[in-house]
């Protein structure tokens, strides 16, 4: 019996690879020796996301201090991987580079699980320490850079991050949102070479407007609605100024992807040239799913929940797909499920099973306390009835 457990984190409760783990103990208690686990921890392009990537590329991490999204320091990692060691289709989609690729992690530097829940609004945020990092890559020999930029707390267009390499904004001792009001003209420039830099993401949501970045995701970071407008109109002006500043046409404001983590990849984008890059199909590549998937019998997956926003074709959803592709059945597992989002999955993929691990009396504050024995307690029965009904 070969197995896949390829878990993304459950927000709050457990890492993608704690998920792995759980989900490994329960098969290994139904099936015992004869069952052989292949643990793959899934990342989203969030938390996880460095170190899932390097130690899957046989790489190393390096810790550095930086600062943090409120101003405060704190270390953040940088993962170094030889090019030529990923799967070609990886390698493909990174436009084939050679030598050393840095992964960076912006949720490590710029992440809203940094934030208290009573500090968290975009106004008070800065990218500076994302910058930070991609500034001690480049000096220190990245041949191209990979940053990962879910999970973040900011909307700040990645002008902190442009700051940590070199531009200037008169008026505000360090830019973040509340200060924009006061930026009239930008000064300096970018003060080294800075590599190609592939910016890893599954959202189109343009930068300004109803899809945009503030709109959409402002809310989860603390922006008021009543703040919306004001903000938008602000991100809007201080992103022409960027644009002019660059000689870039305005119409980047537009191109689907400048609204993902609050604009960083519209600042990278205009000032450094930074290019985006499929975030899961990437991963998916990078981890080999395909040939695991192909040569598993079953597959496990899931992450924290499992609803709508699940069938946009990224995480378990895709390794559903995937398994649906090969003719083998998959078990997903979460924290939460919508009743409607797992009709839907097992209409489209009939080999597909979903359930929640969460008992029905459990409250929140406990379900996240008690996620991988909860998880590991489902997946034991859930595999014990698959066994039975295999025969």
């Amino acid at each position: 019996m070969k197995l896949l457990a390829a878990f993304d984190k459950f927000k709050d409760s457990m890492s993608a690879a704690a998920a792995c783990k759980a989900a490994a103990r329960a098969a290994h208690e139904v099936f015992g020796d004869t069952v052989v686990v292949t643990e793959t921890p899934l990342t989203d392009g969030g938390e996880g996301f460095c170190p899932i990537l390097t130690y899957a590329a046989a790489g190393h991490i390096n810790r550095h201090l930086v600062c943090g999204p409120l101003g405060n320091e704190l270390k953040a990692p940088i993962g170094w991987v030889e090019a030529e060691k990923l799967p070609e289709t990886a390698r493909q989609q990174l436009g084939n580079p050679s030598g050393q690729l840095a992964i960076i992690e912006m949720a490590s530097a710029a992440g809203l699980e940094q934030v208290p829940a009573e500090r968290r609004h975009p106004k008070h945020c800065t990218t500076y320490g994302v910058g930070q990092l991609i500034r001690i890559a480049s000096e220190n020999g990245a041949d191209a850079i990979l940053l990962g930029i879910g999970g973040s707390a900011t909307s700040d267009l990645g002008l902190g991050a442009l700051e940590a390499l070199g531009l200037e904004f008169p008026n505000v001792a360090q830019i973040t949102p509340e200060g924009w009001p006061c930026v009239h003209s930008i000064n300096g420039h970018v003060g080294l070479k800075i590599p190609p830099i592939y910016i890893a993401c599954d959202v189109d949501n343009p930068l300004l407007g109803p899809n945009g970045a503030a709109s959409i995701y402002g809310p989860q970071k603390g922006l008021r609605p009543i703040e919306l407008p004001a903000f938008d109109a602000e991100a809007s002006r201080l992103a022409g100024l960027l644009c002019d500043y660059f000689n870039q046409s305005q119409s980047l404001i537009d191109e689907p992807g400048s609204g993902a983590a609050g604009g960083i990849g519209f600042g990278l984008k205009v000032a450094c040239g930074a290019n985006y890059v499929a975030g899961f199909s990437l991963v998916k590549a990078w981890l080999d799913l395909d040939r695991k998937v192909a040569q598993a019998d079953l597959v496990l997956s899931g992450e924290g929940r499992i609803d709508r926003s699940s069938l946009s074709g990224k995480g378990p959803y895709a390794l559903a797909a995937s398994a649906h592709a090969a003719n083998k059945p998959c078990i997903l597992l979460a924290g939460k499920v919508d009743a409607d989002a797992a009709d839907s999955l097992h209409q489209r993929f009939p080999r597909c099973q979903v359930f929640s691990i969460t008992p029905d009396q459990l409250n929140l504050a406990e379900a996240l306390v008690k996620g991988a024995h909860n998880l590991q307690s489902t997946t034991f029965k859930v595999l014990n009835t698959y066994k039975s009904d295999d025969g």
